[in-house]
């Protein structure tokens, strides 16, 4: 059975394309107007939307498509854009739930290090550019095994529903 194919790429080595056929689903279906994180903050639904933690006016929610297992971010409840429209507050929950979840994904993963940071703007990586959300991806000690560094492909070892249901009570 065929997983994958080799493409030529624009700097003119090849690299492995892996086949992820359950993404078909959100890449075929409606895409709701509006905001996804908004919509999840909005819904009561926290399983089903990887919402992690509430806090007063920020929150944690699981990357759908993560970097790497236990890939989370932190956002404000508010549709804001840039780290300047944070109210103060707002700005001092963000950095406590990062450090909230860094601590949660010590005790339960067991990560040798983290990456925090944000995508500001399309040019830098930015999916969704219109609400602010922090990046935590947890990083191991030869985490960049040989899928990556040979074939260009990223494995991701632990099921999202899984990854939540031992979060979330860590989180409580």
């Amino acid at each position: 059975m065929m997983i994958g194919r080799y493409f030529k790429t624009n700097k003119g080595d090849y690299m492995k394309q892996f086949w992820a056929p359950w993404r078909m689903e959100y890449i075929l279906g409606d895409k709701p107007d509006g905001c996804f994180l908004c919509d999840i903050i909005a819904d009561d639904k926290d399983r089903d939307n990887l919402l992690l933690k509430r806090g007063v006016a920020c929150a944690v929610v699981m990357n759908r498509y993560p970097y790497n297992g236990g890939h989370l971010m932190v956002l404000p409840f508010r549709h804001v854009a840039e780290l300047g429209d944070l109210t103060s507050e707002e700005k001092l929950e963000v950095l406590n739930l990062i450090d909230e979840s860094i601590t949660v994904l010590k005790k339960v993963i067991y990560p040798a290090g983290f990456n925090v940071g944000a995508n500001l703007g399309k040019v830098a990586g930015a999916g969704l550019e219109d609400h602010l959300h922090m990046h935590i991806v947890p990083r191991w000690d030869g985490d960049t095994n040989f899928m990556p560094v040979l074939s260009d492909t990223r494995v991701v070892p632990v099921a999202l529903l899984d990854l939540w249901d031992l979060l979330k009570p860590v989180f409580e």
